[in-house]
């Protein structure tokens, strides 16, 4: 078994999950405090926590799909912000329905 194999093997374990989220959740609250430092450090903080937790957590993704429902235009710009497949897919169809128009 090759090492992708075991990291992949490891990060479906329960123990690793919940690792990983408790992970995300620390980032996410150190976030503002990173921001206060000149640069864009708490953004970045910030993204890498939301994707660690999407990741993880089916609670996280429940609450994302939630406000992107409510907030569908910032959904769509951390959607680009995580360079999630969703959001490519979304952007194809919308420029190929544009240009069938």
């Amino acid at each position: 078994m090759g090492l992708k194999e075991k990291i992949a093997a490891w990060r479906k374990s329960d123990t690793a999950r919940t690792g990983l989220f408790v992970l995300a959740c620390f980032l996410l609250v150190i976030a503002p405090v990173v921001g206060l430092l000149p640069g864009p450090g708490g953004t970045i903080v910030f993204a890498i926590g939301l994707g660690i937790a999407l990741q993880n957590s089916r609670w996280a993704k429940r609450r994302y799909v939630a406000f992107k429902r409510r907030v569908p235009k910032a959904g769509n710009w951390a959607d680009w912000g995580l360079r999630r497949r969703s959001a490519k897919r979304r952007d194809e169809l919308a420029k190929r329905k544009a240009a069938g128009d």
